[in-house]
Formats: C-alpha cells, structure tokens, sequence
C-alpha cells in the first residue's frame, strides 16, 4: 500500500516495476478482486472515455446552449493542416474539449477525477494513442499511472471544486495526465512523479467559476489548457527537468491555497467569470427560461 507520492515512487523503483502495476495490486488488494476483474473494469472505462470523444467531434450542444460544437470545429481544424503548434498537442485539447461537451450536453463521461475535469486525461492519453500508435492495452495501463496519482491527491488533499477551487479538479486531472503520458513514452516512475508536480504546479490556484452555476464555461475550455500543460509537464520530465519541490509538496500546497480561496470561487458562481457583465446575464437568462438558454 501507498499512501504518498513518494512511496509510490520508492515501490516502483525497489521492486522494478512501473507505476501501474503498483496501482493495480493495490486495487486488487483493497478490493479482493481479480486482476482480470480490475483490468475489465478500466477496460470499459477506457471504452466510456473513447465513445465520448467519438461523439464529441461530430459535434454536440447543451441544453443551455452555452457549450458546444467547439470539439468539431477543432478537429476540422486539424484536419486542414494549417495549425501553429504539434498536431499531438491540437488533438489531445481537440479531444479534451470533445469530452466535457459531451457532459455538458448530458452524455456519459468517466470522471477523471471528476465530471467537470473528465477531458484532460483522455484527450491527453487518446491522442497519444492516436498519434503515436500506442496499443489500447498500453492506454489502459497508463489509465491506472493517473488513479495512482488522483488516489494520492484524493487521499491527501482534495479533487473538489467546491472545496478547493479548479486547481483540484483540472489541476489533478493534469497532474494525472502528466504521469500518464510519461510512463505511456517509456519513463521512469520518478519522472512521471515530476511531471505531475509540474503540471500541478502550473494550475495552483485557479478558481471554480462556473457561468451561470453551470460546469460548462470555463470548464469545457480549461480542460483544453489542462491537457496543453500535462503535456508540456511530461515533455520537462522526459528531458530530465525536475520540479525543485517534491510532488508531495506541491499536492500539500495546492490543498492550503485549496483552504484560502475565497467561497466566491469554488464553485459557488458567486465571483470571477460568473460575475462578469456577460456570466450575470447568461446566468438571468438562464433563470428565467427555466429549462433551456436560447443561442
């Protein structure tokens, strides 16, 4: 059993073995269940994340017409050739923002570690896949790499934007992400450590300010910027950069600024993006329809 960052790490590296497998014994440990049982159920949830992404290209709207669309535009975008940065990148925030409207829009999503922070870890592992030809069975077991760092960061801190603003939920999913993507390209148990500290890093402190009490903007769009930095984290750690704070550390801050952010801005859409002229309004519109926002 684990119960930090660090012994994570030390487990995998005394024993010679990779992240995931440690996170599998320990489900099977807790659980009592198989190994195959355990593999089945990532299985289906890795099928959940694919089918999301699937329907989020082709494009769908929400019920209250604040979200949508967005995924199949990018994709189009990406298919045209005539984008500014690695068509690895564009595709895992393509996939990203396909999966939270899919959520949005009343669909089934995995929550990774949470529904309103369901796109960052599969847009960042299926693009991947798609683009670097990775085996469902290899995804699958970078699937359990990420549960081991959400379990710590559940365990230790908070995965809640009501209690820690979105630095908890896009925050962690990028930390997962991150460490995913490492042990996806071949590294070490210590540099998928580094990468979630990295992209953890990069997301402290940001505010839950869901328009309208709604978890569709900003949230469809930071999960894009999520999937960006756990990407831009598991490139560092690849190349040997290090956090200069252990990702131990960095967990315990982000649960400290977690406890300072004002109420405003977890998730109360009483401050931030929902406060502006245009959240106010999207907000009284939304209100008075009762039911659906008009485009």
């Amino acid at each position: 059993m684990f119960k930090t960052i660090e012994d994570l790490v030390l487990q995998a590296e005394s024993r010679g073995l990779h992240i995931h497998e440690i996170m599998l014994e320990q489900e099977i440990e807790s659980s009592g269940k198989s190994r195959e049982v355990i593999l089945e159920a990532m299985r289906a949830r890795y099928e959940v994340m694919d089918q999301a992404i699937k329907r989020g290209i082709q494009g769908v709207h929400s019920l209250s017409g604040l979200t949508g669309g967005d995924a199949q535009k990018m994709y189009e975008y990406l298919q045209g050739g005539r984008y500014l940065t690695d068509p690895t990148l564009l595709l895992a925030t393509c996939y990203a923002v396909a999966t939270n409207e899919v959520n949005a829009s009343m669909g089934v999503v995995c929550a990774t570690p949470t529904a309103g922070s369901s796109g960052t870890l599969p847009g960042v592992l299926l693009a991947l896949r798609d683009r670097h030809h990775f085996s469902d069975e290899q995804v699958i077991d970078a699937l359990f790499t990420a549960g081991a760092i959400g379990y710590v960061i559940a365990n230790n801190a908070t995965i809640s934007g009501a209690a820690g603003g979105c630095q908890a939920e896009v925050g962690s999913a990028a930390a997962m992400a991150a460490a995913a993507a490492v042990e996806l390209a071949g590294g070490t148990p210590a540099q998928a450590a580094q990468a979630a500290a990295m992209a953890l890093k990069n997301l402290l402190g940001l505010a839950c300010d869901p328009v309208a009490g709604l978890v569709e903007v900003p949230c469809v769009k930071r999960n894009a910027g999520g999937a960006a930095i756990a990407l831009t984290a598991a490139e560092m750690a690849l190349a040997g950069v290090s956090s200069r704070i252990p990702p131990d550390e960095v967990v315990q801050a982000m649960y400290a600024i977690g406890t300072m952010i004002p109420e405003a801005l977890r998730e109360t859409a009483g401050g931030g993006l929902a406060a502006t002229t245009t959240g106010r309004a999207w907000k009284k519109k939304y209100a008075h329809s009762g039911k659906v926002v008009d485009k």
